[in-house]
């Protein structure tokens, strides 16, 4: 036997994962014979049924004698998809490229894999990780030793990765233990080829891996040598195909050979005992052709496998022999085990030996090539097509590139197209094919490789991902470049991330490419992207003299080194750097700053160049200087052409030899003729008749259009602004086009701008629409803006005159260039044809043979212009029965030289004798053929042929398709001059449109009808039937359309059915005519007026509707709607599925469409996921009409069998938020809503009851009931399911009444408050449990509670008390009580409270250690009575007196009776918590005798115990009680009479008001008191009460009132009272503060949105006011908004008068120092200082900052700036005495003499000058 080592040269493959995860296929060690025994259907299922399991298969056809099935469609062979492999195929792969740590793979099919350096076998990655251990990199053997492109080998595929952009990778391994997985010890036999990998290399051959765990497998070096008569040893790792030659020990010991060439063509024989388990790529074997089908082969081998062949792997040439029962040779190419599928080749680079596969095509790369004319061959359903490419090589397109990736597939019409352009895509090796594309978007991409770009191009991308050095940006799918970090911005960006986020869409301009290596670098710097200077992509673009962009790469002390494009790099030596001298370069300039540069030297031959930053600046260029020598404006000149680029031609001006450019748009007058001027014209021609156009220091440009040329001759031009006058009438051309008009460019470099309102007398909605740039156009200036030296014009017809005979003009020199630009292009290429279709004129009479005759036109030949395409379109060969082979005489319409195309007609009318014009005569002509600015006419019966422009005026502009001519229309023509001779003879006519009722031409009549109208009975075939329509052509050829509900009488439609698949495509049908669609739109249009015709007819099949005996009338849908009533069911049609909505469309009939939300579409939440797989479309179903409305129109149905929601019933619900303190809120069918608390989640609580709901999770919910429209809902199991047995745990708690005192329950913490912990019983029942009773330990605040218990805790409890009558539930959560741990940790170390016995001895403690006095017998007593009386009314119940006395123990008696005292009167509400400390009550009422106040007490005590006596009190006591008083009095006194003390209580207030009524420091200090009770609408009183007050001439005052109560309304208010109280102050108020303080107001709450929203619309109102955009340039700052501040600014510079810039662009600078970026910050002064270097107030602020935030470096270099400043002495002198200060303070003694002799040199320069 012999090995196929020919066919797999040595080599590999492989993938990035270890072991595929896919599930082993058990191995069968059976012989051959009963393979299929057991599993025959299974295993021969899917031979040759392609992937697709989902396709029906025949019935199993049993074979001849030896009982195997063939369950295969034999239509289904196809090629292998890459959506269908699987991990674990075997593959036949071939080595397209070899990089350090992966090979690039072709597999079949066209696809591709990659081998990565860890899948090749295990000894090799085990000697990698040794090599790199051990440092020693030399002799690692790389991938490229060991694979070289071209090999071939057998790979399996070990993991598909799915890559960011949802591409998929294939990765491949030829680790033998995979390849080899099915492989077993017992099945190798002598004879079998199989492949391995070198393991270790030994004395005498080479151990090999095939991985099969137990076996050695041994290949001797002597047959290698006999083999390849080398000594060059194999490598670890080497991939080799080899034979087994003998198998010892059971398959323990295996000898290989890598045998002799000529047993390679020996094939696997079945006693071999290959089983499809088994069976591994590249086996050769014999093969039987079972069937032969159109896509394919299906072929028997090793006597009962079955395998297929697609049409990529049949010979191309040998395609018609095959034939069934013919034996031939193939090769196992594919093996996907799962799907027991094999792939066989019959190619004879696979099958016959020594024929090595070729990586790359023969005829040379050709990948990213578009290639027009191509012809399809065949098609092959559900693989591609083929394609003929013009060379007669064959291409394939895979399916999925017939068509746009969003598009249907519709293979008849691509394959119905005659010629095609496609985009070759790649080569593939292992099919020896290209792969090409039909899809527009491929070939229309304007960068398909990296070969297609080009430095200097300006590009769109997008961006994809930012890293540390840069961004990556992506240009299209397979093309992306870096924008390297200093290239982000003009700047160096700290926070890239700011600006640039993924996905954003951006500008770049090329730096360089380098296509092989796929390295693509961007430049994102605006100076750079936006420059209009000439590029230096190359070293001899840099000519002496230009000017350009660069950029700075690295700053040295003898100058900077700067970088163009490409890798062009200059020096700008030290003393070019700029005018003032400069030390260090480094303080002035930095890396990545781009400058103008201007050439000094430059060698091409060294790469060399020297240029200057200060010849650029100043602007000296040469080329500047030399224009005025001898090119003046509106004289004729000649030039030669010096090359050509993209947007023009550089030329220079003869016989000077001044450059100059000659802009593409600039050729001519008619924008399509420059194209083809441009073609016709080469380096070294020369033009004439140019004129200058414009001229500048940069540049000259040159123009060649007539109309300009004629202008500037004629003098009808401006040459200065000055010149400008109002109504001025001039000639230019289109210069830019923006958004709000357009702006022209006249000569002598004057630009004017067209507002949009003044470009037509049309309405322009898309400027860019209307003109393109360089058209020429008449322009009339109605605005000048003098100091502005800007000026307005209008392009309106109706405004401007054009000259006599212009449009004539115009026609003949357009027609004169074109015939140049022909006769040029024909003597140029030197070919014969070009020539000859030069000499062609229109209307000269050919004689032709028709080559083809389609419906869609005819094709002819020509003996004398042979090569050319000669067609003519279907109305030119009307009513001419054409055949192949016919002569015909036509008459040429148009010649397309580029193309070598030539139009003809062979009407009769057209071919027929001329007839003679007369000058004068009128005519109605058709028009024959349009070529974009000019066309073909034809005169009445006249037989007589002539051109006219397309447009008749300059500025004419065509919106709309409609308005633009199209061939078939009419004119009415007048003869200027029967024969022309500018014209080659033809007629010179003047034309205009006919009335606008169109003529139609005979064909046309026949294609569209008259249209239909409303019930008229019509007979047509049907079309297409698709499912929730049918397309009918009616006899008269128009179409017509069904809608499914018309199709069956509804009442015999069954729920499910398909009405329209009862409808036969091609049958024979009667309609009749109930409405219409709108061509454009295809809406239904049911009017039913007799006069109105349709364009596409809407029909009906039913019989009832055609019998024309009965009333029939159109329903407008208004009352068709009406008709349905809410709960009647109806039957409709699912017309189509909302994916993003997940609603379902549903169509009763052709007008009415209803619409089916999700939940109210399944029952089950299995089905959420799909529900469009429950319903297809055209599907009939029964549905309930839950709303039906006519304004506006509204149609919900259901499909679920109910329509209302009812309590106690289950429906379906989805989670749209989740609360903890409401839980879940669900929406409903139907637009209901409802909430599911969380005691109605679950039957046994659980800790986190809201942890695993997400937002959108579908849910079963109980209806509990519905309060104001809002469901109550519960999840809980015993509600959903009543039936089930499982106890609850937690049962719902329904009312009061079911809980008993001392019940334990368990319940989740709705909130902590002072009041106590507030636990939730069940969605209406909430608990308490008092402070006391809450924890075991003391506690002083609540606040540790509220720490410790977060809501939706879980807590245990046990019911106190119940308080029936206002349904209040005492609980406790005492360890005591609940069995369970104390809520609080011990770790807390908190005191533990006293109870009981414990308390009662503490207390009389306490008394017996105080003095015995009756208060405090009062005060001990007071609690314990307010216990009895106050329980659990109140919120306030938690014993506070008790906790008062341990708290507060050592303060005075005083205090504690006070305390006692206020406490019952504050007891009803809640304690206010007031930030600023006042008294409740500090006025003289409260000052009572003591007395009385412990009188109060007594008697209290008197109630409580009965029956002590007041004690009369002593004169000594007595006395001191009335001193006390007085002392209150005398210190309330003095209270009063301080001005700086604040009043204390309204009176105060009142009276102090009533002394400084003016004062709003008094008022809003009123309000503050309010505001501390928490008396908001006092405050607002209060605050009404002062604007009324308030003087009016006390603007200030008011306004601090103003804005008081805008604070209050904002943190107290609604947005409407706010909004109120704003509108309100601004009519009182100056608006601009007011708007202010709103604004800084939403600043500080940061209500980041409001206050944007706010500054808007005060940049609006105030664009004058400077402080406005300060104010809003500080907001975005300190919001971070960066770029946000740069555009404010450069709105403010528009809007502000321009004295203001300067302070502006300082201030905005000053914030970004303090707010934003300090380098933006600098740079913007930079700027500033740059241009106005004598504000030395600027420099002053711009130190300021520096000192502040830059480093000490930088302050110097500043200060060193500042002192060379030309400004007064006495200017420089502050600035050095600011020099010194700042060295004293931060310098060292060093630095302060350099100062001081620095100050002796300016004195001394300035005594010297002074002097001289």
């Amino acid at each position: 036997m012999a090995s196929v080592e020919e066919d797999f040269p040595r080599g590999g493959g492989g993938g990035t994962t270890k072991k595929p995860t896919e599930s082993k296929i058990e191995v069968q060690r059976t012989e051959v014979d009963n393979l299929f025994q057991s599993n025959e259907q299974e295993t021969k299922k899917r031979k040759g049924a392609g992937k697709d399991a989902g396709k029906k298969l025949k019935k199993p056809k049993t074979g001849k004698g030896d009982g195997l099935t063939l369950n295969a469609a034999a239509t289904n062979v196809e090629i292998l998809h890459i959506k269908n492999l699987k991990q674990g195929i075997l593959m036949l792969g071939c080595v397209k490229e070899v990089t350090d740590f992966e090979v690039t793979v072709s597999l079949p099919c066209g696809m591709q894999g990659f081998l990565s350096i860890m899948n090749i076998c295990d000894s090799y990655t085990k000697l990698l990780s040794e090599q790199l251990d051990s440092a020693d990199t030399e002799d690692i053997c790389s991938l490229r030793h060991l694979f070289y492109p071209g090999m071939v080998f057998r790979c399996v595929v070990a993991k598909l990765d799915v890559a960011k952009r949802g591409s998929v990778s294939i990765q491949l391994s030829i680790n033998p233990k995979l390849v080899n997985k099915a492989l077993t010890s017992s099945s190798l036999k002598a004879g079998m080829a199989v492949s391995g990998c070198v393991e270790s290399v030994e004395d005498h051959g080479y151990i090999v891996d095939i991985g099969l765990s137990g076996t050695n497998a041994f290949l001797p070096k002597k047959t290698l040598k006999d083999k390849h008569n080398n000594t060059e040893e194999l490598k670890v790792g080497q991939y080799l195909t080899s034979q087994v030659e003998e198998v010892k020990n059971e398959g323990r010991v295996v000898r290989l050979s890598v045998s002799p060439p000529t047993v390679a063509q020996a094939c696997a024989q079945s006693k071999q005992g290959w089983n499809l388990t088994n069976l591994l790529p590249g086996l050769l074997v014999k093969a039987t052709i079972k069937k032969v089908t159109k896509h394919g082969l299906i072929l028997d081998f090793l006597s009962s496998f079955s395998g297929q062949v697609d049409v990529l792997h049949m010979e191309p040439d040998q395609t018609s022999s095959y034939a069934e029962g013919t034996e031939v040779r193939a090769c196992v190419l594919y093996v996907e085990p799962s799907a027991r599928l094999v792939g066989l080749s019959l190619r004879s680079y696979l099958v016959q030996p020594r024929a090595g596969v070729d990586h790359a095509p023969a005829g040379g790369d050709r990948i990213g090539e578009v290639v027009k004319d191509c012809k399809m061959i065949a098609m092959h359903h559900m693989s591609g097509a083929m394609l003929e490419l013009p060379d007669k090589t064959l291409a394939f397109v895979h399916r999925n590139h017939l068509k746009e990736a969003n598009e249907p597939a519709n293979e008849n019409r691509v394959l119905a197209m005659t010629e095609h352009t496609c985009r070759i895509l790649d080569f593939s090796a292992m099919d020896q094919i290209h792969f090409v594309s039909l899809r527009k978007s491929v070939i229309d991409k304007r960068f398909y490789r990296y070969h297609d770009l080009e430095a200097g191009q300006v590009v769109e991308g997008t961006v994809s991902i930012l890293l540390d050095h840069g961004m990556v940006v992506h240009l299209s799918d397979h093309i992306r470049g870096m924008v390297p970090r200093t290239h982000l911005s003009d700047i160096l960006l700290k926070n890239p991330e700011k600006k640039y986020v993924e996905g954003m869409k951006i500008k770049c301009r090329v730096l360089s490419v380098d296509a092989e290596n796929k390295k693509l670098y961007l430049t994102r710097k605006k100076a750079l992207v936006e420059s209009s200077l000439p590029l230096f992509l190359s070293y001899t673009d840099a000519r002496l003299g230009r000017v350009s962009h660069c950029y700075i790469v690295c700053i040295k002390d003898f100058g900077c080194i700067v970088r163009f494009y490409n890798s062009v790099k200059g020096l700008v030596p030290l003393n070019e750097l700029s005018s003032e001298a400069i030390v260090c370069p480094e303080d002035v300039f930095y890396v990545g700053q781009v400058l103008k540069a201007k050439v000094l030297k430059c060698d091409p031959d060294k790469a060399k160049m020297v240029l200057s930053f200060k010849a650029a600046v100043e602007g000296d260029t040469e080329e500047a200087a030399t224009p005025e020598l001898d090119c003046e404006l509106g004289k004729r000149l000649e030039a030669k052409v010096l090359k050509k680029s993209v947007n023009g031609l550089e030329v220079a001006i003869l016989p000077d030899e001044i450059r100059a450019v000659l802009p593409t748009m600039h050729l001519s007058d008619h924008m399509s003729n420059c194209p083809l001027l441009w073609e016709s014209m080469q380096e070294g021609d020369n033009i004439s008749n140019l004129i200058c156009f414009t001229k500048n220091k940069q540049n000259i440009t040159v123009t060649k259009k007539p109309t300009v040329r004629w202008s500037l001759e004629e003098g009808v031009v401006a040459k200065d602004f000055s010149e400008v006058t109002v109504g001025m009438q001039l000639i230019g051309v289109i210069k830019s086009i923006m958004s709000y008009g357009v702006f022209v460019e006249f000569p002598y470099g004057l630009v004017g701008l067209a507002p949009k309102s003044a470009m037509s007398d049309k309405f322009i909605i898309d400027t860019t629409t209307a003109f393109q740039p360089g058209q020429t156009v008449f322009a009339k200036v109605t605005n000048l803006d003098v100091e502005k030296r800007r000026f307005l014009v209008t392009l309106k017809i109706s405004e401007v005159m054009s000259p006599e005979g212009d449009a004539q003009t115009r026609l003949i020199h357009g027609l004169q260039e074109r015939r140049a630009a022909a006769e040029t292009f024909a003597m140029r290429e030197n070919s014969d044809l070009r020539q000859q279709l030069a000499a062609l004129t229109v209307g000269q009479k050919l004689k032709l043979t028709v080559d083809t005759a389609k419906d869609s036109g005819a094709t002819f030949k020509s003996d004398d212009l042979a090569g050319a395409t000669i067609t003519a379109t279907k109305h030119h060969v009307m009513g001419v029965s054409l055949t192949s082979g016919q002569k015909a005489t036509a008459v040429v319409l148009h010649v397309d030289i580029l193309s070598t195309c030539v139009h003809v007609s062979i009407l009769s009318k057209l071919v027929a004798k001329k007839k003679s014009l007369a000058e004068g005569s009128k005519h109605t002509a058709m028009l024959q053929h349009i070529n974009k600015d000019f066309a073909v006419i034809s005169l009445g019966d006249m037989a007589q042929l002539t051109v006219i422009q397309t447009s008749s005026h300059l500025n004419e502009i065509f919106l709309v398709e409609s308005e633009k001519l199209k061939a078939g229309m009419s004119l009415a023509v007048e003869v200027i001059e029967p024969s022309c001779q500018e014209l080659q003879g033809l007629a010179l006519v003047s034309w205009e449109r006919t009335s606008p009722k169109r003529q139609r031409t005979t064909s046309e009549n026949q294609t569209s009808a008259a249209g239909h109208r409303f019930g008229d009975v019509v007979r047509g075939k049907v079309r297409t039937v698709k499912p929730a329509s049918i397309q009918v052509t009616l006899e008269d050829g128009s179409t017509g359309s069904v809608h499914v509900s018309e199709v069956v009488e509804l009442a015999e439609v069954c729920k499910g059915s398909f009405p329209t698949s009862t409808v036969k495509v091609g049958s024979e049908v009667t309609a009749r005519v109930i409405g219409g669609r709108e061509a454009s739109s295809h809406r239904f249009l049911p009017f039913s007026h007799p006069k109105f015709t349709y364009t596409i007819p809407e029909l009906t099949l039913i019989p009832r509707k055609l019998d024309t005996s009965e009333d029939f009338k159109a329903v407008p849908v208004k009352e068709r709607l009406s008709s349905y009533m809410v709960g009647e069911e109806i039957t409709c049609f699912v017309s189509k599925f909302n994916p993003e909505r997940k609603s379902l469309e549903v169509t009763t009939d052709p007008c009415v469409t209803g619409t089916v939300d999700l939940l109210a579409m399944i029952t089950d939440t299995k089905d959420a996921s799909h529900p469009e797989k429950m319903y297809k479309l055209g599907q009939a179903v029964r549905a309930i009409v839950v709303e039906v409305n006519s304004k506006p129109q509204r149609f919900v149905l259901s499909l679920t069998g109910v329509y209302k929601l009812e309590k106690g019933s289950v429906t379906l619900g989805m989670v749209t938020n989740i609360q903890p303190q409401l839980g879940l809120l669900v929406k409903l069918p139907f637009g209901n809503s409802g909430t599911v608390a969380v005691t109605d989640l679950a039957d046994a609580y659980r800790p986190n009851p809201l942890d695993g709901y997400s937002k959108d999770q579908l849910l079963r919910c109980f209806l509990l009931g519905d309060e104001n429209g809002k469901w109550q809902l519960s999840l809980r199991p015993s509600r959903l399911n009543p039936q089930q047995t499982k106890p609850v745990k937690d049962p719902d708690v329904l009312s009061v009444d079911t809980l008993k005192a001392g019940q334990i329950i368990r319940g989740y913490v709705k909130s902590v408050g002072e009041q106590g912990v507030f636990i939730r019983l069940s969605s209406s029942i909430t608990g308490r449990a008092q402070l006391h009773q809450s924890t075991k330990y003391f506690v002083n605040n609540h606040k540790v509670l509220f720490d410790h218990l977060t809501p939706n805790t879980l807590l245990t409890t046990k019911i106190h008390s119940i308080d029936e009558e206002v349904e209040l539930v005492h609980l406790s959560l005492l360890p005591g009580d609940t069995g369970k741990p104390d809520v609080l940790p011990e770790s807390l170390g908190l005191p533990l409270r006293l109870t009981g016995e414990e308390k009662t001895e503490y207390d009389s403690k306490k008394k017996r250690s105080a003095p015995e006095s009756v208060q405090e017998q009062a005060e001990s007593q007071v609690p314990k009575k307010k216990k009895k009386t106050k329980k659990a009314k109140t919120d306030d119940g938690d014993s506070g007196v008790e906790v008062y006395f341990r708290e507060e123990e050592d303060k005075g008696d005083q205090g504690e009776a006070k305390s006692v005292k206020v406490r019952p009167s504050s007891a009803g509400l809640s304690r206010l918590q007031v930030a600023a400390g006042f008294s409740w009550d500090v006025h003289l009422s409260s000052l009572k005798p003591a007395s009385t106040a412990q009188e109060g007490d007594s008697s209290d005590g008197e109630d409580q115990d009965g029956g002590s006596k007041p004690q009369k009190k002593s004169r000594h006591e007595l006395q001191q009680e009335k001193k006390a008083v007085e002392k209150a009095l005398v210190q309330r006194e003095t209270e009063l009479m301080d001005p700086s003390l604040r009043p204390q209580d309204a009176p105060a207030f009142e009276r102090l008001l009533l002394a400084s009524p003016d004062s709003s420091l008094l008022w809003l200090q009123y309000m503050a008191h309010h505001l501390q009770a928490t008396q908001i609408e006092q405050a607002r009183a209060v605050a009404e009460r002062a604007l009324k007050t308030i003087s009016f001439r006390e603007e200030q005052e008011k306004l601090n009132v103003w804005v008081a109560l805008l604070n209050l309304e904002n943190m107290y208010g609604t947005e409407e009272s706010l909004k109120r109280v704003f509108e309100r102050a601004l009519q009182f108020c100056e608006p601009m503060p007011v708007y202010q303080q709103l604004a800084d107001i939403y600043a500080k709450c940061d209500k980041t949105k409001e206050a944007e929203g706010l500054y808007k619309t005060m940049v609006k109102r105030f664009r004058q006011n400077k402080a406005v955009w300060l104010s809003y340039g500080t907001f975005l700052l300190q919001q971070g908004q960066s770029d946000s501040a740069s555009a404010l600014l450069q709105r403010a510079l528009t809007s502000l008068p321009s004295k203001e810039s300067v302070d502006v662009i300082a201030k905005f600078a000053q914030l970004e120092f303090r707010y934003g970026d300090s380098e933006k910050g600098r740079t913007m002064f930079d700027k500033v200082l740059t241009s106005y270097p004598k504000r030395t107030d600027l420099w002053s602020v711009f130190i300021d900052l520096m000192v502040k935030h830059g480093s000490q470096k930088e302050v110097r270099a500043l200060f060193d700036r500042v002192i060379h400043l030309s400004v007064s002495v006495k200017k420089i002198k502050f600035f050095f005495k600011r020099y010194l200060e700042y060295e004293k303070k931060h310098g060292t003694p060093q630095s302060i003499q350099a100062v001081k002799e620095k100050a002796m040199e300016f004195v001394e320069a300035k005594g010297t000058e002074a002097a001289n």
